[in-house]
């Protein structure tokens, strides 16, 4: 992870106030994101907001106007005995009016809460599908050495997190901005009266405000700092009831002992959580009171002044109202801006992922890449080291891949033959020295097509819940709707008998994590795979331990298939077993990360070195 590229200067262990609002320069980002997800359906929130705004005013201002008249008409001289008189009389037409209205308006209100919250959950629902797939496009582009990065391990899984857990805040901030209109319309109607109210309110929610921004800050250091025990907590819940680890668990008797991991992992996180959230009850108890006790001295001014005839009761209850909810309003945008402040910080998580750039990428003017490769790769003094480590993963590398040439790579577990391969794709780029495709560096060539152009199976390989037909077609996922090909890919990976075997085929879902799926043998998964490797029809095939899960028939064939498809193109096989290695033009042998010896099967044995040293191990095993 390129620390330079971080946009957050912030100490996510005790972040200060200026860092806290400094996050919120996240929030026009964030807005500009909302928006591009629909503008439609952000417009239309924002105006039916808008609309809810003015409404308590104008309910509560009708209130007054209802108290008003029916003190007047009971005060009238000579009024109407009793309801019928009333209504001949006709004076309750303006009441009735009155009444009529603020009914229409609470029902106006009632229907405009569905309707936002409608609106809003729509809203939060594409922005989490398009944040995701913006997240999942961005990571896409990252460097295979930023996931073996636990670091960026850690901000990847805050990043994933905030994609749906900061949709509340779409609502949130809208509601900010509503509840700002009705704070101003309540406050213009109070400062027609007793502008000081408005003051001595701030006054006394300052101190809750100050409190819930502190506690704010407290909770999101807490969480960065919890962030590789959670995704240690996930790991174990996953690994202790999952299809993948069930055989073992059970085997080994692993329930007890993952299960006391979690619950170890859990308390110690709850415990934490528990004496935060004490401290923030306490304290925001004690500062909530001040605003209570600034309204009862508000609301006794207001009740001394309408004794002594400054205001009429309608007046009074209009004010009280007023009062009553501006604060309760002001003391929501006060707790509203310190959450917003705190929430910035987890959507600093976000953008400061989006900010992480990847070193391996294609030129700006590459090179056109080969039709048919004529040079064939040279490496030349290639040298790799992974970040942080001390020992050089291989170095002084220099060989030239020749094409049409079938090359295999020998030696003991970390010699070095699988990050060989990784830097002949470009998902690493060699530390020292480079790699030549026909003259020139493969850092020359547009990423894309160079990989492209190499169908690679690792030993590894991931095993996708899907159907046999998709699983075959991620090797070239562009040409998914071409059966025939997938079918052709299968036959050259001896794949078709596992797949002609299942109930659906091709259409079948492969692997038990889904409803309605099939599992496969290792062997079975393996031949899926090697059929992927067929199915890209690259220049290069690369082989990283392909028969590992294979007995000796299906290695014998899958080998002597391989031998016959890849006549013409550039192979790189690695192999532990020499039985395979044999057929290959070329051997490698490696140690210490560096090449040791090159020849033919024959030729290594002559030798009587480390391959034949290795070769004479083996063999002892079969006689």
């Amino acid at each position: 992870m390129r620390e330079e590229a971080l946009m957050s200067p912030i100490d996510p262990a005790r972040p200060s106030l200026r860092a806290r609002l400094g996050a919120l320069r996240t929030l026009p980002p964030f807005l500009a994101l909302i928006w591009r997800t629909s503008p439609a359906l952000t417009s239309a929130t924002l105006a039916l907001r808008l609309v809810r705004a003015l409404l308590p005013v104008a309910v509560l201002f009708l209130g007054k106007l209802i108290i008003d008249e029916v003190l007047h008409l009971s005060q009238r001289p000579g009024h109407p005995a009793n309801a019928a008189a009333w209504v001949e009389s006709g004076l309750l037409l303006r009441l009735a009016w009155l009444i009529g209205a603020e009914l229409g308006l609470a029902v106006l209100t009632d229907v405009l809460g569905r309707v936002v919250s409608l609106v809003d959950a729509l809203l939060a629902e594409r922005f989490t599908n398009a944040s995701s797939i913006r997240l999942m496009r961005h990571a896409a582009t990252l460097d295979l050495e930023d996931f073996e990065d636990s670091e960026l391990q850690d901000k990847l899984d805050r990043a994933r997190r905030q994609t749906g857990g900061r949709t509340t805040l779409i609502s949130q901030m809208f509601g900010q901005a509503q509840d700002v209109v009705t704070v101003a319309s309540f406050a213009a109607g109070l400062a027609a009266y007793a502008p000081w109210l408005i003051a001595l309110l701030l006054l006394a929610l300052i101190p809750a405000f100050l409190g819930e921004a502190h506690f704010n800050a407290q909770g999101y250091a807490l969480s960065f700092a919890r962030t590789a025990e959670r995704r240690e907590l996930d790991y174990v819940r996953q690994t202790g009831a999952s299809t993948e680890t069930a055989k073992e668990v059970k085997i080994f008797g692993l329930n007890d002992f993952l299960i006391e991991r979690y619950r170890q992992l859990s308390l110690a996180m709850q415990a934490e959580n528990r004496r935060l959230a004490v401290r923030r009850a306490g304290w925001g108890g004690a500062l909530a009171a001040l605003g209570t006790v600034g309204y009862y001295v508000a609301y006794a001014y207001l009740a001394w002044r309408t004794l002594s005839g400054g205001f009429s009761i309608g007046d009074l209850t209009f004010l009280a109202g007023s009062f009553l909810r501006l604060r309760g309003l002001l003391e929501g945008l006060l707790a509203g801006f310190s959450s917003l402040a705190g929430q910035a910080l987890y959507l600093d998580d976000l953008f400061s992922f989006f900010e992480v750039e990847p070193e391996i990428h294609s030129p700006a003017d590459p090179r056109p890449f080969p039709a048919t490769v004529g040079a064939g790769f040279v490496f030349e003094g290639v040298g790799f080291r992974y970040p942080g480590a001390e020992r050089w993963a291989v170095r002084n590398l220099s060989f030239t891949l020749h094409p049409g040439e079938t090359l295999a790579l020998v030696g003991e577990n970390g010699a070095g033959k699988t990050t060989l391969v990784k830097l002949l794709a470009r998902l690493y780029d060699p530390d020292e020295g480079r790699i030549l495709l026909d003259g020139h560096d493969i850092r020359d060539y547009d990423l894309d097509r160079l990989r492209g152009s190499m169908g690679v199976i690792f030993q590894d390989f991931v095993r996708y819940y899907m159907t046999a037909s998709d699983n075959i077609a991620v090797g070239r996922i562009e040409a998914r709707g071409d059966r025939p090909r997938i079918e052709a890919a299968a036959r050259r990976g001896l794949a078709d008998d596992v797949i002609r075997h299942l109930p659906r085929q091709y259409e079948q879902m492969i692997g038990r994590r889904f409803r309605s799926g099939v599992e496969l043998s290792g062997g079975e998964w393996q031949k899926v795979a090697i059929a992927r490797a067929y199915m890209r029809d690259a220049q290069v095939l690369i082989l990283d331990e392909p028969t590992a899960a294979l007995d000796a028939r299906s290695e014998f064939e899958v080998f002597q298939r391989f031998k016959e498809l890849s006549a013409g193109r550039t192979a790189v096989l690695i192999s532990h077993r020499f039985s395979s290695v044999r057929m290959a033009d070329r051997i490698l042998v490696m140690a210490g990360g560096e090449i040791e010896a090159s020849g033919t099967h024959e030729a290594l044995l002559a030798q009587h070195g480390r391959y034949a040293e290795l070769f004479e191990l083996q063999a002892a095993g079969y006689r």
